[in-house]
């Protein structure tokens, strides 16, 4: 939902500045207004949609880094808490003996 609302605020910007730019041409014909505005909104909401598949890619691909990332970075901690646990066993049977 929250992304067709964001849509359609960006489809409402870019004929809101399709209009802004088809009204610094004044001497363009009623028709040839339309076809500014519409070719001009067609193109930005291209624009749009190619940033958003953009950004939805990336963000993906930095999702499955920082998954595999953490999944290291645990096993590593996992690794170094057991030495840490095997070392502490050892020092225990060393200094109190048997």
């Amino acid at each position: 939902m929250e992304g067709f609302l964001v849509w359609q605020a960006e489809a409402k910007q870019a004929r809101s500045a399709a209009q802004r730019f088809a009204d610094r041409l004044p001497w363009l014909t009623t028709a040839q207004r339309d076809e500014v505005i519409r070719v001009y909104t067609a193109d930005r909401l291209e624009t749009s949609r190619a940033t958003v598949c953009h950004l939805a890619e990336r963000s993906q691909a930095m999702r499955q880094e920082y998954t595999a990332r953490y999944s290291t970075l645990r096993a590593r901690l996992l690794g170094w808490s057991l030495a840490a646990a095997a070392v502490a066993v050892v020092i225990q049977e060393l200094l109190l003996g048997p």
